[in-house]
């Protein structure tokens, strides 16, 4: 369960660098290619719906049980999973008025961007240095494997069908290198 949270953390890191690749190239003046950061905005979503949010419920509800004390921890770390998904929904509509030929101002689009990239990966390192410390200290192997189990059967698949959907976004992937956020 925790390498499959490291794991997930590697990847987004990826995603979230194809995007800073594209802000980068939003405040130079230039135009990215709008429909790959669709796409990747549309796979972080469908990621945080059909995987990630299960996967941090679970483990939250199950370490809230163990150590009370984590509650400060996991009800910040909800907090700022909204926050970030409704930035997210905001620069998904952004990116449909902008596939629409609307006017969208690039100033604006680049600078919620850049702030979306900064608060995600301020989430990341927060889960990674206050969160999985607790599920390591709270929960032996054979307890991780349990609540790997009590996933949504769907989530692998899941994970296959984002792969399928997103073949250009997966081309740009490969060439991403893992940064540690």
């Amino acid at each position: 369960m925790l390498t499959q949270l490291r794991r997930d953390h590697a990847n987004m890191a990826r995603m979230l660098h194809v995007l800073q690749l594209k802000q980068k190239t939003l405040s130079t003046g230039e135009r990215p290619n709008f429909q790959l950061v669709r796409e990747v905005v549309d796979y972080i979503l469908d990621y945080m719906e059909g995987f990630t949010l299960p996967l941090e419920r679970i483990c939250t509800e199950q370490l809230q049980q163990k150590a009370p004390e984590s509650g400060d921890v996991t009800e910040q770390l909800a907090k700022d999973y909204r926050g970030l998904r409704a930035r997210l929904k905001r620069l998904s509509g952004d990116i449909d008025m902008i596939l629409m030929d609307a006017v969208v101002p690039m100033d604006r689009f680049s600078d919620d961007l850049k702030a979306y990239l900064e608060s995600h990966r301020a989430y990341l390192r927060d889960e990674r240095e206050l969160l999985f410390p607790l599920i390591q200290q709270h929960f032996d192997e054979q307890e991780l494997q349990h609540l790997g189990e009590l996933l949504p059967e769907g989530a692998a698949a899941e994970l296959e069908r984002l792969q399928e959907a997103y073949p250009e976004l997966y081309a740009e992937l490969r060439e991403a290198p893992v940064q540690v956020i």
